[in-house]
């Protein structure tokens, strides 16, 4: 039997047999992340935007900023609303029509993590109190999923997030018209880059930054927020818990890749703002 009939057979059995050496089929340790890339600006016609790539998983995100009425409880704050999207050129397993379970768990996930990091002041998005404020339609679309999709489209929303800059809105509360000047952009105030990092358990072995094939075989799965040096977001499902060995561990690759993200878009957005400013 080939190994690549093993595989198909013996899915468990061919991880479990790279797993004891503790490494894993693409060659990583079990420990290892995946390349990052991120890419800001591109799309032309969004009001920001950002790619991202984490191995062969693949995420854009572009944002659309509206005016709306605000909610009549929270007269003083915008709207940031953010859409998953599984294309079906992603994986075979999605097909054409309304979005799946899955993707609206991502989207509420997102809305969820954002808000617990309080990345956003939606206050920041408030043109007039009771009357006007800015809504932020953040779409973002799976392009390839190769696991932690999750990851990859919290790290793209607030990339696309940077590079957001809104007109200065006039409004007249006699008329209730607005005149937009497109002269004068303000950026978005963006207050911390929350990162998830995903963890599985694969035949009693603790897994990094899984492929969507790790994450098929996996008893458990743990995700963790962290913003700004501390988790803001936490979430378990499956059956295994984790002893507290493996969540101080999980919580350690938590905290550097946070760091890591951070210092990568910030250092991004300094080089734009360089590029600009010549």
């Amino acid at each position: 039997m080939d190994l690549k009939t093993f595989k198909l057979l013996h899915p468990v059995k061919y991880y479990k047999d790279y797993l004891e050496n503790n490494i894993r089929p693409d060659g990583r340790e079990l420990e290892d992340l995946r390349p990052l890339a991120i890419s800001f600006g591109v799309i032309n016609s969004a009001d920001g935007s950002a790619i991202v790539k984490l191995g062969n998983t693949t995420v854009v995100c572009g944002i659309k900023a509206e005016l709306a009425a605000p909610k009549a409880l929270e007269p003083r704050q915008g709207f940031l609303v953010p859409n998953v999207d599984f294309s079906p050129v992603c994986s075979p397993s999605y097909r054409p029509g309304p979005p799946s379970e899955e993707a609206q768990v991502h989207s509420r996930s997102l809305a969820d993590a954002i808000s617990n990091a309080h990345c956003i002041d939606l206050q920041d998005l408030c043109i007039s109190p009771g009357k006007l404020v800015w809504a932020l339609y953040c779409d973002l679309t799976c392009l390839d999923h190769d696991g932690c999709v999750f990851d990859v489209a919290i790290i793209s929303l607030v990339a696309a997030l940077h590079t957001v800059k809104l007109p200065t809105i006039q409004y007249n509360h006699d008329t209730g018209e607005t005149r937009t000047d497109t002269s004068t952009f303000s950026p978005l105030s963006v207050h911390c880059v929350p990162v998830t990092t995903t963890f599985v358990m694969v035949s009693d072995r603790l897994i990094t930054d899984p492929t969507s094939e790790e994450e098929k075989l996996a008893s458990t799965t743990l995700t963790v927020t962290v913003s700004d040096g501390k988790m803001s977001f936490f979430n378990q499902s499956g059956g295994d818990p984790f002893d507290s060995a493996a969540l101080k561990n999980c919580t350690d690759s938590a905290l550097k890749r946070e760091r890591s993200v951070r210092r990568m878009i910030q250092s991004m957005m300094n080089k734009l703002k360089g590029g600009k400013d010549q």
